[in-house]
């Protein structure tokens, strides 16, 4: 079987740990039995030896394909990753998500999206990354009693996004060490009253809003403070054409979107702008992972 699994971006500004996408940008994963268990990398993490010999898509999937199946068995995986690592595209929700699903196709039990969804809080334990792996669209989702609730919207093809991807990473848990313990009520209502107008927007096609609605006080702009680079990506984007300009999950990436039909624009003066980052073009995923029979 051959799994793929799509990029995401999180937060999207005020919808701090509940707000997500996805986008046409995977991780292909393929799996065959095998007498000796072997990795193969191309891609992202390639050049990472120790991710053949501690791969914690591996170890994800032995756990719980010893789980369902209850004995181990020995699999080849041959990884062609898009993904950047550490980038705040997911890399690390596509690992959770995909060893889950997989590791379900290949002990012969039905892949239910929704039972996936939930088996992946045990790696990671909020919901903005993970839903949109699973779902694909934009999504909006809450836990209850250990169970994720997600609303979808599909996007059309109208929108996309241009990614800004730094040649370094940024740490998330340093990031979340920048943000402080306890938030003011005023900046509260800020961020309940935005994530609720962006969320709106997006279900409605209100474009034009997004550009007010994504704002956030919470955690983009300290976190920012380790790249101050991407203050300058934000405010170009947005005097260019940008809908929206946020920090994706902790960064290093910067998400924006356009209109598709002139997204061409945007890219180029990024690139002017910025000849050291990656400048990234990239539809939107509907459809959330998905296996190919080999």
């Amino acid at each position: 079987m051959t799994i793929f699994v799509p990029a995401t971006s999180a937060n999207l500004g005020p919808g701090f740990d509940s707000l997500g996408l996805a986008l046409k940008l995977y991780n292909q994963i393929k799996i065959t039995p095998s007498r000796v268990c072997s990795i193969s990398i191309k891609g992202e993490g390639a050049n990472r030896p120790r991710l053949k010999n501690h791969n914690p898509f591996v170890s994800i999937f032995n756990e719980t394909f010893k789980r369902l199946h209850g004995k181990k068995e020995t699999f080849r995986f041959e990884f062609i990753n898009s993904i950047p690592l550490s980038r705040g595209l997911g890399s690390s929700s596509a690992i959770i998500v995909g060893a889950i699903a997989a590791a379900h196709k290949m002990a012969k039990v039905a892949v239910n999206k929704d039972r996936v969804l939930d088996l992946a809080l045990a790696y990671e334990s909020h919901p903005d990354n993970i839903a949109p792996t699973v779902h694909g669209g934009f999504t909006v989702s809450i836990i209850e009693n250990s169970h994720v609730y997600v609303q979808k919207k599909a996007l059309p093809e109208e929108i996309c996004s241009i990614l800004v991807i730094p040649d370094r990473p940024m740490s998330t848990a340093k990031s979340r060490t920048q943000l402080p313990k306890h938030y003011s009520l005023k900046e509260a209502v800020f961020n309940l009253s935005h994530a609720s107008a962006l969320s709106a927007a997006f279900f409605n096609e209100s474009w034009e809003l997004l550009r007010f609605a994504s704002k956030d006080v919470m955690h983009e702009d300290r976190r920012m403070r380790q790249l101050p680079e991407l203050f300058k990506v934000r405010e170009i984007a947005l005097s260019n054409g940008a809908l929206m300009s946020t920090l994706s999950g902790s960064g290093s990436t910067f998400f924006n979107v356009a209109y598709t039909d002139e997204a061409n624009r945007l890219v180029k003066v990024l690139q002017n702008a910025f000849p050291d980052f990656k400048i990234l073009q990239c539809a939107f995923d509907n459809r959330g992972f998905y296996i190919q029979d080999s």
